[in-house]
């Protein structure tokens, strides 16, 4: 098995002051807003408690950020069982007009026979009048065959 390595990038992160190596596979742009949220976020903290030391404000800021995921996490495990179950009722759907289809191809039949025998009058009004009406046409068809 074959592993591609991903693409390593440095990254120079500013968090509260202070200044961090950050080393993975995002990119600048993306490394820049979680740079800024993280920022932005420890500012809010300090603001709604200014007596929060900065070691408590990383704490609180990585409650939150796992709390956070914690939630989204739950939502995409909701999503994904969503999805899953709306597969089965498409496969459910297809399947259904499927059906829908055979028995609407059965019951034109049903219509072209009688129409052969002159019975244009009479309405098909399901697949089983249908089934009956080619069952019996079947039959005649058997029964003519064994008198000749």
């Amino acid at each position: 098995m074959i592993e591609v390595a991903l693409e390593k990038n440095r990254y120079k992160a500013v968090i509260d002051g202070k200044t961090y190596t950050i080393i993975g596979s995002k990119n600048k742009q993306h490394m820049d807003l979680v740079n800024q949220l993280v920022n932005d976020q420890l500012k809010e903290i300090r603001q709604i408690s200014p007596s929060v030391t900065k070691e408590e404000g990383a704490v609180l800021l990585a409650i939150n950020a796992v709390s956070d995921q914690l939630t989204k996490q739950t939502r995409i495990l909701h999503l994904e069982k969503e999805i899953a179950e709306l597969k089965q009722r498409q496969i459910r759907m297809v399947e259904l007009e499927n059906r829908m289809k055979r028995m609407e191809a059965l019951e034109q039949e049903a219509r072209d026979v009688l129409k052969k025998q002159g019975r244009s009058d009479v309405e098909v009004h399901n697949h089983v009048e249908a089934q009956q009406i080619l069952n019996e046409n079947r039959k005649q068809q058997i029964k003519e065959k064994t008198q000749s």
